[in-house]
């Protein structure tokens, strides 16, 4: 069993790879609508190219859905991407954002950070800053953000309680965030769970469905809303990396589920989760 820094490790390293590469060199294995794809970190992504703010070089393919169009991000709003890798998501919500809003990436491996500023240094954009940082520990002060957003990303991290924690810090009052992230229904096989391949995947590092909302509902955030649910398929040339024939077909006929979701939720204004006689009436 790996530690919750070694699993950051992997993901520092894994990714840092990725940065060095272009869409098209990390989907080249990918024969879309077939499933014969064998590159784990892109089966799940959705198509920005219809939004407005897309940016091509900001899109390394990476996301399993599309937080931005779901986050409700006004004029002037200052809005958090976490793990914001090349600069799409920041890219999109600038657009929603306009001139007077305020951008702020953070992304936990320096080679993204830096190529996330390179894209913003080309497209002139001066209200959009990419940080180095880790989500469990932001570097961002209290109460400073309209909205957060986040495209598959706390499937990455072993604690995903503090991120919600320092998601709850970092928003304002009344903010709110839209999160796509990968869950579970059911268990999966043992040897996918401890795959590190797959965990820097995003699969192997989610955690059940249930268990998620109720993690931020423990955390305090209110008016939780599902925006957005499709199954995930793993193509069968990459579970037999890790399962035999007879544990693929079991696998496949389980109630075993693997889900991307978007979520939006909002910190209380007034800093209470309930409304019950005892927080308002």
């Amino acid at each position: 069993m790996q530690t919750e820094q070694e699993l950051k490790e992997l993901v520092k390293e894994k990714y840092g790879e990725i940065a060095l590469q272009n869409k098209e060199t990390n989907q080249a294995s990918c024969c879309g609508a077939g499933g014969c794809s064998t590159d784990v970190y892109n089966i799940m992504t959705d198509d920005y190219s219809n939004l407005e703010g897309y940016n091509p070089d900001a899109d390394l393919g990476l996301g399993c859905g599309l937080p931005t169009q779901f986050a409700k991000i006004k004029q002037g709003d200052t809005v958090v991407d976490l793990g914001s890798g090349a600069g799409n998501d920041c890219f999109v919500a600038r657009k929603e954002a306009g001139e007077n809003g305020t951008i702020i990436g953070v992304d936990f491996t320096p080679a993204m950070v830096e190529r996330a500023r390179i894209n913003a240094e080309k497209l002139g954009f001066k209200n959009v800053e990419f940080r180095q940082g880790d989500i469990e520990n932001m570097p961002l002060a209290s109460n400073v953000a309209d909205v957060v957003v986040s495209n598959c990303v706390l499937n990455l991290v072993p604690n995903k309680d503090g991120v919600f924690k320092e998601i709850l810090r970092t928003l304002k009052p009344g903010g709110h965030f839209s999160i796509s992230d990968i869950v579970l229904v059911g268990n999966l096989p043992d040897r996918l769970k401890q795959a590190a391949e797959m965990y820097a995947g995003c699969v192997s590092g989610a955690i059940q469905k249930e268990v998620y909302l109720e993690l931020i509902k423990a955390n305090g955030f209110t008016n939780i809303t599902l925006q957005k649910e499709k199954p995930i398929i793993i193509p069968d040339d990459i579970l037999k990396n890790y399962l035999s024939e007879s544990e693929i077909e079991s696998f496949k006929n389980s109630d075993t589920g693997i889900f991307s979701i978007t979520v939006y939720a909002e910190k209380p204004v007034n800093g209470k989760s309930c409304c019950g006689p005892e927080c308002c009436n």
